[in-house]
């Protein structure tokens, strides 16, 4: 079992477990854009992207950075999706192909529930400049 309660308790000022990209790739940029049926070319053109000043890389799209912030919590949590109460994020910045970035965060609080206890976390994904480019929070219900 991954996640705390393999090692024992939670408490306030933990890290969550960080889920690190080591090199964001633009071939799934691509195929993210075709699913998503979003024709923006800074999602597969570099030239675009270079043109308009975001630089040197195609753009990842928003939802995969949450993906990963929302992955690093399950992981984390031990109980999958089903552990993930809430997530609330802002994205503050763009993640370019080539960007090596961490999902990761911090626990704030902690209350009991009937389930278990919920961990009420300060959450980013964080480029290796130490750059935010997602920011939020997440309560995650660690299994009793």
């Amino acid at each position: 079992m991954t996640g705390p309660v393999a090692g024992g308790a939670v408490a306030i000022g933990d890290a969550v477990t960080p889920l690190r990209i080591d090199g964001v790739e633009s071939g799934p940029m691509k195929t993210m854009a075709a699913l998503l049926r979003d024709p923006n070319p800074i999602h597969f053109d570099p030239a675009v992207t270079r043109a308009l000043g975001m630089g040197e890389g195609t753009v990842n799209q928003g939802p995969t950075n949450v993906g990963w912030v929302a992955s690093a919590l399950m992981a984390w949590g031990g109980g999958g999706a089903a552990c993930l109460r809430r997530l609330t994020v802002r994205l503050t910045g763009n993640v370019l192909s080539g960007d090596v970035v961490e999902a990761g965060g911090v626990v704030e609080a902690l209350a009991e529930a009937p389930e278990g206890t919920v961990a009420t976390c300060r959450v980013w994904l964080r480029r290796s400049d130490g750059v935010d480019l997602v920011a939020g929070t997440a309560e995650v219900l660690l299994p009793a």
